[in-house]
């Protein structure tokens, strides 16, 4: 069968083995963005028809649908441990509530493998982040891990607008080799040795867009919305200093503008999903509505319950747990909020 080919590209320069597991849209976005400098990429996908699909029409069948590949330049599989065995660096893009079934597969050697969290969630078998999962589960020291934060919205990778990547990683020689992977001409990469705050921080953003959706859907217009988000940066900083006290500035693009995108963006799911329920969806129903995972739902539970252990003044959290665990009236948690914030 003639192999189906996208636009022509640049002669790509890397020959460093390197796979993303995913097969959701910034999964996606992440394989077009080292296709750019690969000559090969691994791509371990969810199931048989997805594999298909791409193999036979040169794009993924559900997301991000108009990103054509060159599969001369695609090995796809199902097999984790085949990508893993065949890279050296492995890039995790899965919704945080499926990668410990992707990576309870993982029977290969992979010592000295880099791996690379795209995924800005926690995972709820180990109720915590993908940094301290991997190392706790299966002995991958930070030495070994980065993690990728924003602002980055895979759907504009996708048209490639100019979009910033901040590689997180703890050795200089591994984030100058994650640099030359990732960056291209659409692509701006910075890097950064605060592994754990970058996690965090993606997570946090996402529970707070979450809640700019809410006042969306409630009719707060953008007077309160730009409070909101400056509380919440200030709130943020609060959760970061006591989970993980480093030099840091949070006015940085990989912590505000990650919120500021996510909390803004049409394209932003966890807006999305904050929208639904402010204009009355239940949050069942909300989550049923949307066809891709909202990891501020799953996040809230785990950052709510963190912030209470360590007695942090969180109220925006509160609020947001409040109305997706407690079903507690949005209108009511928010015109209690407008009071808390200023």
């Amino acid at each position: 069968m003639t192999k189906k080919k996208g636009p022509a590209k640049k002669d790509p320069q890397h020959e460093i083995p390197v796979g993303v597991v995913g097969s959701g849209s910034f999964a996606t976005a992440i394989v077009k963005m080292l296709v750019e400098n690969c000559k090969v990429v691994h791509w371990c996908v969810r199931n048989e028809f997805v594999k298909g699909a791409i193999e036979l029409r040169g794009h993924n069948p559900t997301y991000l649908t108009s990103v054509s590949f060159d599969l001369d330049r695609l090995k796809v599989t199902t097999d984790i441990n085949e990508l893993v065995s065949a890279c050296d660096v492995i890039v995790l893009a899965t919704p945080s509530i499926y990668l410990s079934d992707a990576m309870d597969k993982m029977t290969c050697n992979y010592d000295d493998k880099i791996f690379v969290s795209a995924i800005k969630g926690i995972v709820p078998k180990a109720n915590d982040v993908v940094a301290h999962y991997l190392r706790d589960e299966f002995k991958i020291g930070f030495r070994n891990q980065a993690v990728i934060a924003g602002p980055c919205h895979a759907e504009e990778v996708a048209m490639e607008r100019l979009s910033y990547l901040t590689i997180a990683v703890a050795e200089d020689e591994v984030a100058n080799k994650l640099r030359s992977l990732f960056a291209s001409d659409f692509i701006n990469v910075h890097c950064s040795k605060d592994i754990l705050g970058n996690e965090y921080s993606a997570i946090l953003k996402n529970i707070y867009a979450v809640g700019a959706g809410i006042s969306s859907g409630l009719g707060y217009g953008d007077n309160f919305t730009a409070v909101f988000v400056s509380n919440a940066v200030r709130e943020m900083e609060i959760f970061l200093e006591a989970v993980y006290e480093v030099p840091r500035d949070v006015n940085e693009s990989s912590y505000l503008g990650d919120l500021l995108v996510t909390a803004y963006s049409l394209f932003s799911r966890n807006r999305n999903l904050g929208n639904l329920i402010g204009k009355g969806y239940t949050v069942k129903s909300a989550i049923q509505s949307m066809n891709m995972i909202a990891e501020g739902y799953y996040a809230a539970n785990s950052v709510y319950h963190t912030s209470k252990d360590k007695k942090l003044n969180t109220p925006i959290i509160d609020a947001i747990y409040a109305i997706l665990y407690e079903e507690k009236s949005a209108e009511a948690e928010f015109k209690k909020l407008t009071t808390q914030l200023n």
